[in-house]
């Protein structure tokens, strides 16, 4: 189908309750930190946030992202004695123990599971090793430049190394996952426990889902070498920040000052409202001569005092189709770009059903055509 491109820029659009006031300058423990906008990945604030560091249990970030993307999820997965037998933190999995790998997941996202994560890698790849490079190319495919990984679970290696910014890249992406979401923001969850007679009953270690209002991610880490580290996140009014925090002396209090400080800088625009006309289409052998094109949902932005003109909307839709149409029929798509990254879609769908001429129908409209030609050339 050919379609054509239009950009349409949205200015002097609704902003909901904007300030134009910023927050102070906040000060952090942390040696490494910043707070993204998920959605655009406008860095609010950043300190040091390019500097390689350890990311301990970070890590299970990337690990997670892996395996929704390359397990799947009803698979059983089965601990081997060197997955049961991974140092520090634990799902308590035993040698030959089999758990479906959603749950495993949970044991990864809740508890900082290393020995859940050491089988999910072998199951899915292999070997630790192998999964690792995955987890690396993964990261540097999303833009993490900055980040090696050699393990799944984040134990210290002098290879293994990311930096704030690139955590919160990671974690960015993640949220494009409904799945990821819901896994990185349940508080607690009841897995099951082969072998014993009740169930494993994990509580997530993230404080941050209950001491900040919309908080909803992400992990956890703590290693010597690394210190105290936190991806934290949260949404409100349908903005997901995600904020890091690496090597920090009151982790929770700098994440929170960071969240913080991200809303008191942006707001909510709505681009496009649910059943916005967007562009009307000729229609062909039909018993209508057009149709119009509505957008299927709201699209709302985050935006700050200084970059409101940075959004437009790229329109892809024929400019001509041929009949029948069903109204609803999804004809095109509202792309919404910040900058030149594309931060959101919307179908364009029909508003009225439209059915084929009959054959008498598109006889009688030829001969129309024809004589209406003879007589504008000929008479």
């Amino acid at each position: 189908m050919i379609r054509k491109y239009i950009t349409v820029i949205f200015l002097g659009l609704s902003v909901l309750g904007a300030s134009s006031a910023y927050a102070a300058p906040i000060e952090l423990t942390a040696k490494s930190a910043i707070v993204m906008d998920a959605q655009t990945g406008k860095v609010l604030y950043a300190k040091d946030a390019e500097s390689q560091r350890y990311p301990a249990s970070t890590t299970k970030i990337m690990t997670l992202i892996v395996a929704l993307e390359h397990g799947n999820l009803d698979d059983m997965v089965t601990a081997s004695t060197n997955a049961a037998t991974t140092e520090g933190s634990s799902l308590w999995l035993s040698p030959g123990e089999q758990l479906k790998l959603l749950d495993m997941l949970y044991g990864i996202m809740l508890i900082s599971g290393n020995d859940a994560t050491v089988a999910v890698a072998e199951h899915i790849s292999g070997s630790v090793d192998k999964f690792a490079k995955l987890m690396t190319e993964k990261a540097h495919a999303i833009g993490a430049m900055n980040t090696n990984f050699v393990n799944s679970s984040g134990l210290p290696d002098p290879n293994h190394v990311t930096t704030a910014h690139d955590l919160a890249r990671i974690a960015a992406y993640g949220y494009k996952n409904p799945l990821f979401t819901q896994i990185v923001s349940t508080q607690r969850k009841v897995i099951p426990w082969p072998g014993k007679d009740h169930d494993r009953e994990l509580y997530n270690e993230n404080k941050m889902l209950w001491l900040f209002e919309g908080g909803n991610g992400v992990k956890t880490g703590y290693t010597d070498a690394a210190g105290r580290c936190l991806v934290s996140a949260a949404n409100r009014n349908g903005i997901q920040l995600v904020a890091v925090v690496l090597d920090s002396d009151h982790m929770w209090d700098d994440s929170i000052a960071l969240l913080e400080y991200g809303f008191q800088q942006l707001r909510p625009m709505t681009m496009l409202n649910q059943g916005d006309i967007l562009k009307t289409v000729k229609i062909t052998e039909g018993k209508k001569d057009t149709v119009k094109l509505v957008t299927s949902n709201n699209i709302v932005v985050p935006v700050s005092a200084d970059d409101k003109d940075q959004f437009r909307t790229v329109i892809e839709a024929p400019n001509k189709i041929e009949a029948p149409i069903t109204a609803g029929q999804k004809l095109g798509v509202a792309r919404v770009m910040y900058k030149d990254k594309e931060i959101g879609t919307v179908d364009l769908v029909a508003t009225d059903t439209v059915e084929r001429k009959s054959f008498f129908g598109m006889l009688w409209g030829s001969v129309w055509s024809f004589f209406t030609y003879v007589v504008k050339n000929f008479a």
